[in-house]
């Protein structure tokens, strides 16, 4: 019975994730250090062990997902790429801090940050996009209903916020996309559809590349893995076909109240 709760974490996670580009550990690394108190297969979890295990099953959710996405023709695989540039090694840093660092009061602050987003989208058709220059890169993308929107940025600030993410994903192993998609949205434009299909590419490839970390320093239960696995695969499919048939402005709402789910949940974990 268990395992099998653990299996519908991954399910959770993995749908989640995938429908608002997020990545799902935001469930996953909650989820089993609050449950190790109760369930006796998690007693013991350690945050280090619970981030890398949920940085590996994010490669799961972010494949699953991308390919799902790729289907619908809503990733920006030249953007993702160069925001790789930026997560990967952020991400490699993120896993170094994650072994000592005392986390509490930056958990606090980027829980309020995160509620900040989530206020500043409430606003965002009242806001325009970084205006380019002539080395900015510019993208159009065809939306649901056949509109063409341009959208563009600047690569070095695309590097340099793709650079916390991955950091803030090494260290929390919660994927990232709490950061990358608003900001793909609120500063650079991108239509929502597209921004969140682009980050779960992002994810996948910068979860490829911490978790690998992790298990070389031996933070991944390969059980816990096995369990979460199967539910965050099928996870990260229903999340990209759920996302398909919303509007854009209903999936921004959306992933508005995840957001102050999340920076509830991270202050929450910093004070307590």
């Amino acid at each position: 019975m268990e395992w099998i709760l653990l299996a519908i974490i991954g399910l959770v996670a993995g749908t989640l994730g995938s429908l608002m580009g997020l990545g799902g550990g935001i469930i996953v690394v909650p989820a089993l250090i609050i449950l190790s108190g109760y369930l006796a297969i998690l007693q013991g979890v350690t945050p280090q062990v619970a981030v890398g295990t949920s940085l590996l099953i994010m490669i799961f959710t972010g494949l699953s997902s991308t390919l799902a996405y790729l289907k619908q023709k809503t990733v920006d695989l030249r953007s993702a790429l160069i925001f790789f540039g930026g997560s990967g090694p952020g991400a490699l840093v993120g896993v170094y801090f994650n072994s000592g660092i005392d986390t509490k009061i930056f958990l606090i602050i980027f829980g309020s940050f995160i509620i900040f987003i989530s206020f500043v989208l409430m606003i965002r058709k009242h806001l325009k996009p970084l205006k380019l220059t002539k080395r900015g890169i510019k993208r159009e993308y065809i939306n649901e209903i056949g509109d063409t929107i341009e959208y563009g940025y600047h690569p070095a600030l695309a590097l340099s916020i793709a650079f916390f993410v991955g950091l803030c994903s090494g260290l929390f192993g919660i994927g990232g996309g709490s950061i990358m998609v608003p900001a793909m949205i609120l500063l650079f434009g991108f239509p929502p559809h597209r921004a969140i299909a682009t980050s779960m590419f992002m994810i996948f490839l910068s979860a490829i590349l911490s978790s690998v970390t992790h298990i070389a320093l031996g933070n991944v239960n390969w059980l816990y893995a096995l369990a979460l696995v199967p539910g965050a695969w099928f996870g990260g499919v229903l999340g990209a076909t759920i996302n398909q048939k919303l509007k854009s402005d209903t999936v921004v709402n959306i992933l508005r109240i995840f957001l102050v789910i999340i920076g509830v949940r991270l202050i929450f974990q910093g004070l307590f």
